[in-house]
């Protein structure tokens, strides 16, 4: 059931941006068939992601198990369906500003952070690209409070949506305008900037739901300008899938390289002027 209704929002989703990147493309000359498609689509976003879904189910009953089984306690199941869905929201995007900025600045978090930054194309496809030891530390801390407190199954089906939904938005080229509400609700406007070929130390706009932990700790950035790329510039990434998964485990060089991808931006403004 849980299948069926993610696969139905999700799908007209990803169909709904795709029109819009090719009606109001924010990099015109981007292609919808771009360099890593395949990889990341297939690859990644199918294959991967099925495979993670048994591993993290696995591990989060095993965790349950040693823990005496106390999702039988249901902590939270008392509480009302949206006090639930609204508290592991925004529990787990405290969380990820916190877990994305240290990956920006610890060179061992950055090694399984970097094949999310290797693209050279920021599309609604592009957010599927994570390491798979990413993935499994991200979706564990997300999905084990759920599981263990005891929360309601429809939890989980929201956070699955809102992941991928939200995921894909702020990822796609879209030339989107959304004024205040930026300062709330993270969207492309800031986020291709995170992904911008300029930004090479610390990184900027961690946020991925709500933009407000940028803003309440000061790594929130909008240039009026446009990125000149995207993608990294210290490394000859590869292009296969395995080979990227393998990438992450090389040694590390002597004098370490800046471990995030980043670039001269203290002087820019803070809000757009377009």
């Amino acid at each position: 059931m849980a299948f069926s209704v993610t696969t139905f929002v999700i799908v007209p989703w990803a169909l709904f941006l795709i029109a819009l990147e090719r009606r109001f493309p924010y990099d015109k000359d981007q292609k919808l068939l771009r360099e890593g498609f395949f990889n990341d689509f297939v690859l990644y976003t199918l294959v991967q992601s099925w495979v993670m879904d048994k591993v993290i189910s696995f591990v989060i009953a095993h965790m349950d198990a040693a823990a005496g089984g106390i999702s039988r306690l249901h902590l939270v199941t008392s509480w009302p369906l949206p006090l639930q869905m609204l508290f592991f929201f925004v529990l787990h995007d405290f969380y990820i500003y916190w877990f994305h900025r240290a990956q920006h600045h610890n060179r061992f978090l950055w090694r399984i952070h970097e094949a999310h930054h290797a693209t050279r194309d920021v599309d609604w496809l592009s957010g599927s690209r994570s390491h798979a030891i990413e993935i499994l530390i991200n979706q564990t801390v997300e999905f084990a409070p759920i599981v263990l407190l005891g929360a309601r199954p429809e939890v989980v089906t929201f956070k699955i949506i809102i992941d991928a939904v939200w995921g894909m938005y702020i990822h796609s080229n879209i030339d989107v305008r959304s004024g205040g509400l930026q300062r709330f609700f993270n969207g492309p406007e800031m986020h291709r900037w995170h992904h911008a070929i300029e930004i090479t130390e610390g990184g900027i706009n961690f946020g991925t739901k709500l933009a407000i932990w940028d803003y309440l700790f000061g790594t929130a950035v909008r240039p009026p300008v446009k990125p000149r790329g995207y993608g990294l510039s210290d490394v000859d990434f590869p292009k296969n899938y395995l080979a990227q998964l393998i990438f992450a485990f090389r040694r590390f060089p002597e004098p370490a390289r800046a471990i995030a991808p980043a670039g001269g931006m203290a002087q820019m403004p803070e809000e757009p002027s377009r």
